[in-house]
């Protein structure tokens, strides 16, 4: 490891102001360091100042892609690649698609965004790279996607777990899913347990969480293996940290802290000591399925997506833990957050079949879970919208 972040701090020293300053003033000279704990830590908020080409360490003339997140929650972070970086990025999407036991028989239709996004052009990439055939469907029109499966005998399906379960739902409604369809490999947003039940059960396949971010090459940084017991993450590609969101000092094997990321082979826009907020929890222990990786607990939400309301901290995946403990409910909910004429009112719409009392029953579940008072609508399932990209579960009204 030594040689290899020594290399990855001078090359970043050398080709980019941004990590020049950064690191000159945290004592970290040209020659690099072979100390995770002398890097100083790095933020999106950062990347974002250093738009467009402040990160990047390598001259123009070798960059030969560029990517970008979508810029939701601010200006966008603009990532650039060298060809060798997007051979390294297939190599490890490819490992990730072996793991979900995706071969060179499949057909894998890919229900993700193209464009500035790394999506599609990742999972295409890793899908040509292991000999399956990419059905480059990209995200929305569900009628185009039910042609495309029934017609082409679609074994294997990559999108959000949002428009996973959409089309879930209308498959369901139509009859059912195609025999052949075996795997689902669904990333991009936090999905829970209990979504995953609905979407493996509407869709008749085995679904797979996948890793990654945009900064981070894009997903494809790590997977769920068969066992399910977690993602393995890919520490031949980046180093992996969990440390506490407050202190920042690192956090013991098995509890929770915030993921922090340092890549080791990335050339043109390297990652040093990178604070993901995705809010997780390191296993070392041995995988029954005999994977050298370590694995990173599937995320809980991020250090950044805490919410405070009537006087509570709490995090969306509370409310799905709630939901996971009430029979019949889809997993789906939204977070309405408004003030009235005596304060602060948190409203959670639950789709569940109506039953007398349930909502009281939901709304004493989640003030034993977190200490909240929210006001409980249930709705029919399938009633709250359904998204081809991300869904956006909370709605704090307040600023507005």
């Amino acid at each position: 490891m030594g040689s290899e972040l020594r290399e990855t701090v001078r090359r970043a020293y050398a080709g980019s102001d941004f990590f020049r300053t950064t690191l000159a003033a945290a004592g970290v000279g040209a020659d690099g360091v072979d100390e995770l704990a002398r890097l100083p830590f790095t933020t999106k908020e950062q990347l974002r100042a250093a738009y467009p080409f402040g990160w990047t360490c390598v001259p123009d003339r070798e960059v030969v892609r560029i990517h970008a997140s979508s810029g939701t929650t601010g200006r966008r972070t603009l990532c650039t690649y060298t060809r060798h970086d997007l051979e390294e990025w297939t190599a490890m999407f490819a490992r990730c698609l072996e793991y979900a036991g995706i071969t060179d028989a499949d057909r894998v239709q890919l229900m993700v965004g193209y464009g500035l996004w790394t999506a599609g052009w990742g999972f295409q990439a890793a899908v040509e790279r292991v000999g399956a055939m990419a059905i480059p469907s990209g995200p929305g029109q569900t009628d185009l996607q039910l042609e495309l499966m029934a017609d082409l005998g679609t074994t294997a399906l990559c999108a959000t777990s949002s428009f996973a379960l959409a089309m879930g739902e209308r498959v369901a409604a139509n009859g059912g899913a195609p025999p052949g369809l075996r795997v689902g490999i669904f990333g991009s947003e936090r999905w829970s347990e209990l979504t995953r039940a609905r979407i493996e059960g509407l869709l008749g396949l085995t679904a797979f969480d996948i890793y990654g971010l945009t900064e981070l090459w894009g997903p494809g940084a790590g997977i769920e293996c068969g066992e399910h017991a977690g993602m393995h993450v890919w520490t031949d590609y980046f180093l992996v940290e969990v440390v506490d969101p407050v202190t920042l000092e690192p956090v013991p094997a098995g509890a929770e802290g915030e993921l922090v990321v340092t890549t080791l082979r990335k050339q043109a826009t390297p990652l040093l000591r990178y604070r993901t907020r995705d809010l997780t929890a390191l296993d070392l222990s041995p995988c029954a399925c005999g994977s050298p990786y370590p694995r990173i607990a599937r995320l809980r939400g991020r250090s950044d997506d805490m919410i405070k309301a009537r006087g509570v901290m709490f995090f969306p995946a509370h409310v799905e833990h709630v939901l996971g403990q009430v029979e019949g409910a889809t997993g789906e909910y939204r977070i309405e957050i408004d003030r009235d004429g005596t304060g602060e009112r948190v409203l959670v719409r639950a789709e569940a079949p109506d039953r007398p009392g349930l909502g009281g029953h939901i709304a004493e579940l989640l003030r034993a879970e977190v200490g909240l008072r929210a006001e409980i609508d249930v709705v029919a399932p399938g009633a709250l919208p359904r998204s081809e990209r991300k869904t956006q579960r909370v709605h704090d009204h307040r600023t507005h």
